[in-house]
């Protein structure tokens, strides 16, 4: 993330081969900003013909001073129950940016880790920056959008580039759920494999339990999980209506990296060959509600 208004000379640092190569950089900032100082950005470095695949790789410029923290975010039995459902959808790999958590969900995340299923990237922007808990300035000012989520979403994007198919980009709250068995081998078929597709936003908030007309359809009681903390997300089955003004802006994607060039919260910015939507009979994304701390997820 970078000061849209500050003018900062880069230097490219790239070992290869035990040899250090020096060379100017320079950067391209996102024009999907909502507004803050500060916006995603890439800082481009050119590659000598000697050295293809730099081993490492580091950018320097004027350091920041560490700033303020955020709040824990403590939502174990979501997390857990949403880890859970990825397996059985068939998610190879959760990648969880941290903003921080409490101990009980390190735990748990380190759990997960251990078994392969996630890699926790640390996300510890508002440690240097004042950066903002919310998506819009006049709500909480900061310097830069919602924890620094658009560069974790590009991070996570070229990060995974080369190393995964496809990757769904969403919240820790949100699933994309498919109302047919093999999604993906569909969407391909109906649309080809360098797309980016978009799936439709239902929220079930998680102040409201049940839908009173529909007591019928309340899960059984768990006893063992009255101790976790967080929300039960099978004990929020009430909808609520669809806001068709909305459907156009409140979305997620599932995208092959390598077919996206910039991407944001809600959609690409710049890809190949653009996004389809997909059509909710087919598959929509489910949104338990939660306004926390952010805790970016993206799954491979």
């Amino acid at each position: 993330s970078l000061n849209r208004n500050e003018k900062v000379d880069y230097r490219c640092h790239l070992r290869c081969e035990n040899q250090l190569n020096i060379s100017s950089g320079f950067r391209f900032i996102h024009h999907d900003h909502f507004g803050f100082p500060y916006g995603a950005a890439h800082i481009m470095c050119p590659v000598p013909p000697s050295c293809e695949s730099p081993a490492h790789i580091a950018i320097t410029s004027a350091a920041s001073e560490p700033k303020g923290t955020s709040f824990l975010w403590s939502e174990l039995l979501m997390n857990t129950m949403f880890l859970e459902m990825f397996k059985i959808l068939g998610v190879n790999r959760v990648v969880v940016y941290k903003t921080n958590c409490s101990m009980e969900t390190q735990r748990a995340l380190n759990y997960y880790a251990q078994t392969g299923f996630v890699e926790e990237v640390p996300w510890s922007l508002s440690e240097f920056l004042s950066v903002s808990d919310y998506w819009s300035p006049e709500h909480n000012p900061g310097v830069l959008h919602y924890f620094g989520q658009i560069p974790a979403l590009n991070d996570c994007l070229y990060r995974h580039m080369y190393q995964a198919k496809y990757v769904a980009m969403h919240d820790i709250d949100e699933l994309i759920l498919p109302h047919w068995v093999d999604l993906l081998p569909l969407l391909e078929k109906n649309f080809g494999v360098d797309k980016c597709y978009q799936f439709e936003n239902n929220v079930f908030p998680n102040n409201i339990v049940l839908p009173p007309s529909m007591p019928e359809t309340k899960p059984p009681a768990q006893g063992c999980w009255k101790s976790v903390t967080g929300v039960n997300i099978l004990e929020h089955l009430y909808q609520e209506p669809v806001n068709l003004r909305n459907v156009g802006k409140s979305f997620k994607i599932i995208v092959n990296p390598q077919a996206v060039f910039t991407t944001s919260v809600h959609g690409v910015l710049k890809s190949t060959n653009g996004c389809v939507w997909v059509n909710r009979t087919i598959a929509r994304m489910y949104h338990t509600r939660f306004e926390a701390t952010w805790f970016g997820l993206n799954m491979l």
